[in-house]
């Protein structure tokens, strides 16, 4: 058998999709960008019922109402992990189980975004489930463990996000509420509302972009939504590019940025092309003197 070395023509021709979570304050509009994306396109896993911003949007909806039932929806749009055992999550049995309960996993190619809305409304789902098992009780006295209960919800949830990460062809959008507070310094502070901390901190090494939907002012001091993408920001908001390719604050436009990122490797050589510093010139030599 020989070693399946994928060349670097290969890998440049692959589609990429990108992974990333918005987070926004409530009301600023993160749901709102469905509108944004090619409705026959993407799938809403909606999560919180609050579609009321996009009743209008014309894309298809799934309601996962359990923690259980997502795992069985990841499983079903990244595939199996032939590495895990029979009864863990993500296994080839459990992908099959998914088959047998969602159908055939072909009728998803048509979907090239899935839309998480919320990963806050994900990890409240998560943590019901996680209370609720043999590990979140004491095995002396059989009362309630609350460190039992995070420890499993951080690993179940760490675990789904990753296997996430391998559905290579799709773009994953996480949607996240942006919690303000203030330290001991009495620093604004701003992070994910997400339940636990684990899955919080892990979060943005997981995912390829953090971007923070704000009301930013414009030139003339009109405020605007803006994205904000590069993790050093003067307003302190969690952001981070992987890609390399976005500009500390974007249009406020999710299809638009998802185009950025993606764009051809052709484009992307060219732009580097056009925009590299031109090389200073040397100084011109002077003509030898000897034999004048």
């Amino acid at each position: 058998m020989k070693l399946p070395i994928i060349t670097a023509e290969q890998r440049q021709q692959e589609h990429k999709g990108v992974k990333a979570v918005l987070l926004g304050q409530s009301g600023v509009g993160k749901t709102s960008q469905l509108w944004t994306l090619p409705a026959d396109k993407t799938l809403f896993i909606d999560l919180e019922a609050g579609d009321l911003a996009v009743q209008g949007w014309q894309g298809d909806t799934v309601r996962p109402p359990t923690w259980p039932d997502f795992r069985l929806l990841v499983a079903f749009i990244a595939g199996p992990n032939p590495a895990l055992g029979k009864k863990q999550p993500y296994s080839p049995a459990h992908y099959q189980a998914a088959c047998e309960k969602f159908g055939d996993p072909a009728g998803l190619d048509k979907y090239a975004i899935f839309f998480v809305d919320s990963i806050t409304a994900l990890a409240r789902l998560c943590f019901q489930w996680s209370s609720k098992q043999a590990e979140a009780f004491s095995e002396r006295t059989g009362k309630p463990d609350t460190r039992g209960a995070y420890g499993l919800h951080g690993r179940e949830m760490i675990a789904a996000l990753n296997h996430l990460q391998h559905a290579r062809g799709k773009h994953v959008i996480y949607v996240g509420i942006l919690e303000e507070r203030v330290d001991d310094f009495n620093r604004r502070i701003f992070q994910p509302q997400i339940e636990g901390s684990r899955t919080g901190l892990e979060l943005p090494g997981i995912v390829d972009e953090v971007i923070t939907m704000a009301s930013l002012p414009d030139e003339q001091g009109n405020l605007q939504r803006s994205f904000v993408c590069q993790t050093l920001n003067p307003w302190g908001f969690p952001a981070k590019d992987r890609s390399g390719r976005l500009d500390q604050t974007e249009p406020a436009h999710l299809g638009k940025l998802l185009r950025k990122i993606s764009q051809p490797l052709a484009e992307r050589q060219l732009q580097y092309a056009t925009s590299k510093p031109a090389q200073p010139q040397t100084e011109p030599q002077q003509p030898s003197q000897q034999g004048a």
